[in-house]
């Protein structure tokens, strides 16, 4: 496999009230990937569901992030979650509730070993 890396982009989300590590992935992928278009497969004659998307996401909490739902909001390509231990979570003054932020790493790869098409 000649598995080249092509972009590489960053993004941050919150959770201000609900607490919940899911929703806060979720906007870091959006902020990291609704600032963009994408159009480096087609340029090299790849269809664009030839990309090799890796996502990781840092959270405070990683078991509680569905990695399904992080993944669903990549319109295309093949792609991959990792969570791991990051991110911040901030106790609020009544220390009744937790804000969440989630930091976002998009890594987008073309296998040139593959024909395009």
């Amino acid at each position: 496999m000649a598995k080249k890396r092509m972009v590489v982009e960053m993004g941050m989300g919150t959770d201000l009230q609900g607490q919940d590590y899911t929703k806060a992935a979720v906007r870091a992928l959006k902020d990291a990937l609704w600032h963009n278009s994408l159009t480096i497969a087609p340029a090299f004659g790849f269809d664009r569901e030839k990309m090799i998307i890796e996502v990781s996401i840092g959270v405070a909490k990683p078991d509680q992030v569905d990695k399904e739902v992080v993944k669903a909001v990549l319109p295309y390509g093949q792609a991959s979650v990792d969570v791991v231990e990051g991110g911040l979570d901030i106790l609020s003054d009544c220390k009744t509730k937790t804000t969440v932020i989630a930091n976002a790493g998009v890594v987008v790869y073309l296998d040139f070993a593959e024909d395009a098409a």
